[in-house]
């Protein structure tokens, strides 16, 4: 039986999960595809530097073209990270009629629909299971398990070092700078977070899944994006009395042909499953015509959980390999992208106040809201020790995104109004 070599670009954390499973779990691969798998060539930066895995130098290489132009590799595997060298890599491999295994969520949320496209004119696969909430096998779910249903909404934790940050200001009352040295320290946060906490890295994510679950060409640019740096522990110790937990979500949901996609922090029921997640893990909740609710949760990043998917991508690859049907799974997105605009997306609202503790202070503020068709669920109103203010907390019922501005820009101009403190999207306190 021929073998299936396999080259790799880069060798880090993920590449050595990869390595270390291909040699460990050969007799499962063996069985899997029938016949034997091996490491062929691994680029990396530096071939004296010890590794986490035992591996020839022979192996290793710092020239590229080793990797993408070897006749003897048939499936190139990139773990190195990066957006433009690596697009250019990846196009390179893809025309020299090797498949591609990614788990470049960068990469593929800004150039996935060009290098599907190169992929499937050239006869390669490309997967990337692995660019998605690391171990949980969601791209997998959306292709093939749910193919048969109409996707309507998707909502999830896609950001492990958000939900670690977000998970400690909550149970231990910390605040956000001294949680993010934490994560910083222990390896889930980078040196420069921006990334995470800003949102960036989870509406990659977005980006893709929405791609995939819509049929649609959605861009990075197309996805709504806050991030969690400016949550304080007020704001949780305040969603946490109304009976929330906060979670920064992403969220992509489809009404009439038309789709939104956003992260943002949100608040949660705290009977919601997707608030009993608590910190690097990921999960995403999907709903189906059909099927109703579904529920994915596992590790989204770490070496082997990574590698896991990497590898599972590369047996998908395998078995197209023996079917002669390699390059005929990527399926053209079905219909034009369209966006709601400000006046079509719902949502519940919170909102923290602080104004003037006087008579009629209250009422002033509420009629805003009236006027605006816009109702309460819920309100909070303490005084504030030493001083003539008030701190006023409320949870609307639904209301559009443009009447909600339109309300903020005419609260700030409020005489009673001292500061909008914060505002963040509630979800889960109903039907979708």
């Amino acid at each position: 039986m021929k073998a299936i070599h396999v080259g790799l670009l880069g060798l880090g954390t993920v590449g050595s999960g990869v390595v270390k499973i291909i040699e460990d779990h050969q007799d499962k691969l063996m069985h899997q595809v029938g016949c034997p798998v091996k490491v062929k060539k691994v680029l990396v930066k530096n071939i004296e530097k010890d590794r986490q895995v035992h591996i020839s130098k022979e192996m290793l290489t710092t020239n590229v073209e080793d990797v993408i132009n070897n006749p003897d590799i048939d499936v190139v595997i990139e773990v190195m990270g990066g957006v433009e060298e690596t697009r250019d890599h990846l196009i390179s491999a893809l025309k020299a009629k090797k498949h591609v295994v990614t788990a470049n969520k960068d990469l593929m949320a800004v150039y996935g629909t060009e290098l599907l496209s190169i992929a499937t004119e050239n006869g390669c696969d490309l997967f990337y299971e692995a660019s998605v909430a690391g171990g949980i096998p969601i791209l997998r779910s959306l292709v093939d398990g749910l193919a048969s249903d109409r996707i309507t909404k998707m909502m999830g934790i896609v950001n492990g070092t958000t939900n670690f940050i977000l998970t400690k200001m909550s149970k231990l009352g910390s605040a956000y700078d001294e949680v993010l040295k934490e994560a910083q320290d222990l390896g889930y946060a980078e040196s420069d977070p921006t990334s995470d906490v800003e949102g960036l890295d989870a509406a990659r994510k977005m980006a893709i899944l929405a791609r995939l679950g819509f049929s649609m060409h959605v861009d990075l640019e197309d996805v709504s994006v806050k991030g969690i740096s400016s949550v304080t522990d007020d704001d949780i110790s305040y969603s946490k009395r109304l009976g929330y937990t906060m979670k920064l979500i992403g969220i992509a949901q489809r009404e009439n042909g038309k789709i939104e996609v956003a992260v943002e922090p949100t608040l949660l029921p705290e009977t919601h499953p997707l608030a009993a997640v608590n910190d690097e893990f990921n999960a995403v909740y999907v709903y189906g015509e059909a099927v109703g609710e579904t529920m994915f949760y596992g590790p989204g990043a770490g070496s082997l959980p990574t590698a896991t998917a990497v590898v599972s991508d590369l047996v998908g690859v395998m078995k197209n390999m023996r079917l002669g049907v390699n390059g005929r799974s990527a399926v053209a997105p079905q219909f034009a992208k369209e966006l709601k605009s400000p006046e079509h997306i719902y949502a519940q609202h919170f909102l923290r106040i602080t104004a003037k503790d006087q008579v009629g202070a209250f009422s002033n503020i509420t009629s805003l809201f009236s006027e605006r068709g816009v109702s309460f669920e819920k309100i909070l109103q303490l005084p504030i020790k030493n001083s003539n203010l008030a701190e006023i907390v409320i949870v609307t019922h639904k209301a559009s995104h443009s009447d909600f501005e339109e309300i903020l820009q005419r609260l700030n101009d409020l005489q009673v109004v001292e500061e909008v403190k914060s505002t963040y999207r509630v979800e889960g306190n109903g039907s979708i």
